[in-house]
């Protein structure tokens, strides 16, 4: 490359290039390591109440909240209320055993939404809690 215009820039580029490739190599292979250590630990949540989620977990994870605003146009906009996809169906279901809520330091909601640094809002407005049976309202 003696000679060549800018021949020691582009070999120090390529070099650069390379040890980038292997560096961002090295942090995709850390990071999919299942069972690695991570620096920021995982929440900590329990299962649900019922036999199994609406949906599958992977996709509840990703897809929650969309379903929960195709829930509430649903059912504010054109009055079909249903519960498969509900607020009050998922609060049921995944309220804590100690606490009967969803928020609060360990539970199901706020453990996910501080995990990922997540406001969650939807409890300003609605119940953390499940509604009581009937039975016990005519109480």
């Amino acid at each position: 490359m003696a000679g060549v215009p800018g021949g020691a820039c582009t070999r120090r580029t390529a070099l650069f290039a390379a040890a980038l490739v292997i560096a961002l190599a090295a942090a995709v292979g850390a990071q999919a390591a299942p069972g690695a250590p991570t620096r920021v630990p995982l929440p900590s949540i329990e299962a649900g109440a019922g036999e199994r989620c609406v949906e599958d977990t992977a996709f509840m994870r990703r897809n929650h909240m969309e379903l929960l605003r195709h829930q509430r146009d649903v059912t504010v906009h054109e009055g079909i209320r249903t519960t498969r996809h509900s607020l009050a169906n998922c609060v049921t279901c995944h309220a804590g055993r100690k606490t009967g809520r969803v928020t609060g330091e360990r539970g199901f909601c706020q453990g996910c939404h501080s995990y990922a640094g997540i406001a969650l809002d939807c409890f300003e407005c609605h119940a953390d809690k499940p509604a009581p049976p009937m039975a016990e309202v005519t109480r």
